[in-house]
């Protein structure tokens, strides 16, 4: 989260913060192998030290998912006095294998607006370099869905709006069901769905398909601070090589949890692997998966209703809502 090289030291108070802004260097071609990476229990490691708990709370989700970081790799040059750089931004993770640098904006709220011109300018002068810029909201809604951080804490009060009434969900539902019917005629597909938020959605998806198909159902250990990975605490009953496998979900956001499942399921050698959705949330994806079905795109909002919940709250609404601003 670097300001102006003129202000780095003082912008980012404390011991934390100076190490910080002696940790900058003007450009590094590639990551640095040196620098900070996955897994970490403590705050520090070498001489480097994460300037606030969210970037250590984020870099243990990563870890979680086993996707790759390297913290603060990187900073790029913005502004030149002559040949003397007199403004650079270096992003707070890279993630090597998606190739992305992820910025997060819990550290001095005020600071945003600066934020976005400096991600505006990075961006003018290296197109090709992926950013992704997470704001507080992001990440307190990334933390919320596992029961952590405030908004975890917070009384439910009700819902503010419908955003996708019962008829619109039936529509598509017989559509989407429909399509697979087409798409997989003279098949026996194997539909797979990961429990619990999926089940309104995967049981009025497979009335609407018109084939002979077979059901799987999977369970996952969700983020836990105290884990180290993703476990698969529920598997499939049968073996699904040579078959060809839907996995169906309710929601789509960052697309951790969707990756993982993907490469677990591929090492089965099913025939194919295709993915049906419900809801895509692509404003929050962080790691890019194919979604060959997709019921409807949303936008950034904490949603529930029709299997989705919240802290095991709302999963029974027959449409899909959103909560007051004060559950959010």
């Amino acid at each position: 989260m670097a300001e102006s090289v003129e202000s780095e030291v003082s912008a980012a108070a404390g011991p934390a913060g100076l190490a910080r802004a002696n940790s900058v260097q003007p450009h590094v071609e590639a990551p640095d192998q040196e620098a900070v990476t996955g897994a970490l229990p403590p705050v520090t490691q070498g001489v480097m030290k994460f300037a606030h708990p969210s970037e250590m709370e984020f870099a243990r989700i990563l870890d979680f998912y086993g996707v790759k970081w390297t913290y603060e790799p990187r900073s790029f040059p913005l502004r030149w006095d002559g040949d003397r750089i007199v403004e650079m931004f270096t992003p707070d993770f890279y993630l090597p294998d998606l190739d992305m640098y992820i910025e997060l904006t819990t550290l001095r709220q005020r600071l945003v607006t600066e934020k976005n011109r400096k991600l505006r300018v990075l961006r003018e002068l290296h197109p090709d370099v992926n950013i992704k810029l997470l704001y507080k909201r992001d990440y307190h809604r990334l933390l919320a869905k596992y029961g952590y951080g405030p908004l975890a804490q917070e009384d439910i009060r009700g819902i503010e709006c419908i955003l996708i009434d019962t008829g619109q969900i039936q529509k598509r539902v017989m559509e989407l069901g429909r399509q697979v019917s087409l798409d997989y005629t003279g098949t026996h597909p194997v539909l797979v769905g990961v429990l619990k938020g999926v089940l309104c959605f995967m049981s009025d998806l497979m009335r609407n398909i018109s084939l002979p198909l077979s059901l799987e159902f999977m369970s996952i250990s969700y983020f836990d601070s105290h884990e180290k990975g993703v476990k698969i605490t529920k598997d499939l009953d049968r073996g699904i090589r040579g078959q060809h496998v839907l996995m169906i979900e309710d929601i789509v956001d960052t697309g951790m949890t969707l990756n993982y499942l993907l490469n677990y399921l591929r090492t089965r050698e099913p025939a194919s692997l295709k993915v049906c959705t419900l809801l895509d949330k692509r404003v929050r994806r962080l790691v890019d998966v194919p979604l060959e079905y997709v019921g409807f795109e949303i936008p950034d909002e904490f949603v529930v209703g029709y299997g989705l919940d919240y802290m095991e709250k709302y999963r029974n609404l027959p449409f899909i809502g959103t909560l007051k601003p004060q559950d959010r």
